[in-house]
């Protein structure tokens, strides 16, 4: 069973997911997921920040609480751990919880990389080698590699997934886009992405698939999201925080009829899921996944009237 790809519904994103947000308290992540379930989003993306919680351990506690929901863990930050015991971390997931397991690679904060004692000279090079080796070895592959970061020596796992595992590159320069389309099963964009910017990014990545064999490239973005009333002025405060320009093109908020309308630009320039990222608080959440939940009715069953 292989992560459902997609498939668009009358114009709608193809997918929908919410994101748990690493700064948010732990303990609260299980029925943070429980109730994303129930509310029919498709995915839940994690990801790890330094040095709050990690995103292993995150989507190990969010699958095991679920029985359906897509948990994708992005980014993990390549230099943090060898890529044999991602790979070993992965298959256990995806061998458990099969058809269930997503994941996107970065290449770290370089500041925080520097923290932590994992910083090198070419983080390109290393994503570049980090994600063909970790594909090869989801896949079943005996992976034999002498690079600048990755060597291996006829690794192979004993436990494979019995469906593929998407590898997706989550990054933001054009050299990171373009490694994205080359070598990667997708493109994961942050929520500093307009939709006219996330519009340009896919163009970088779709430009570097001619020459890749890889089907049914993901196309996805973090969105951050602020339902409910003073929507303008959060989301204001957001792209100042974030430094993006103009700030009135940044995220999606107000009702869900509001946040349906504004993220049709974002359908537009290219992406098959969109991931409702909370802004401010947790206490949030339940209004993020209340939108997220009138969303997937009313683009799965257009008859259906979005609140607000």
């Amino acid at each position: 069973m292989m992560v459902p790809q997609p498939v668009r519904v009358h114009g709608a994103p193809a997918r929908v997911g919410v994101v748990w947000r690493p700064d948010f308290p732990p303990g609260a992540l299980a029925e943070f997921a429980c109730a994303a379930e129930h509310a029919g989003v498709d995915e839940l993306w994690l990801w790890e920040d330094c040095f709050l919680q990690g995103g292993i351990a995150q989507a190990a506690v969010a699958l095991a609480q679920t029985r359906s929901l897509v948990v994708g863990i992005g980014v993990l930050p390549a230099p943090l751990r060898g890529v044999v015991a991602t790979a070993l971390e992965i298959s256990t997931l995806a061998t458990m919880f099969p058809g269930r397991v997503q994941l996107a690679i970065g290449h770290g904060v370089q500041r925080w990389m520097r923290q932590a004692g994992a910083a090198v000279p070419s983080p390109l090079t290393l994503l570049r080698e980090y994600v063909t080796a970790l594909r090869g070895l989801l896949a079943g592959h005996t992976i034999s590699m002498s690079g600048d970061y990755v060597q291996l020596d006829a690794v192979r796992l004993q436990f494979v997934p019995d469906g593929a595992v998407p590898v997706l590159i989550g990054g933001a320069g054009p050299k990171t886009l373009a490694l994205a389309g080359g070598i990667a099963d997708g493109v994961l964009l942050d929520c500093q992405h307009t939709a006219s910017s996330a519009g340009t990014a896919l163009d970088l990545a779709d430009r570097a698939r001619s020459a890749s064999d890889i089907p049914d490239f993901r196309r996805v973005m973090y969105i951050a999201c602020a339902p409910g009333p003073f929507a303008a002025e959060r989301l204001t405060a957001e792209a100042q925080h974030w430094n993006v320009t103009p700030a009135q093109d940044f995220g999606v908020g107000g009702s869900a009829t509001d946040i349906s309308a504004a993220v049709e630009p974002y359908c537009a320039a290219g992406l098959d899921t969109i991931v409702l990222q909370p802004i401010g608080e947790e206490t949030g959440t339940p209004d993020l996944l209340a939108t997220a939940a009138a969303l997937v009715r009313a683009w799965r069953h257009p008859s259906s009237n979005l609140p607000g």
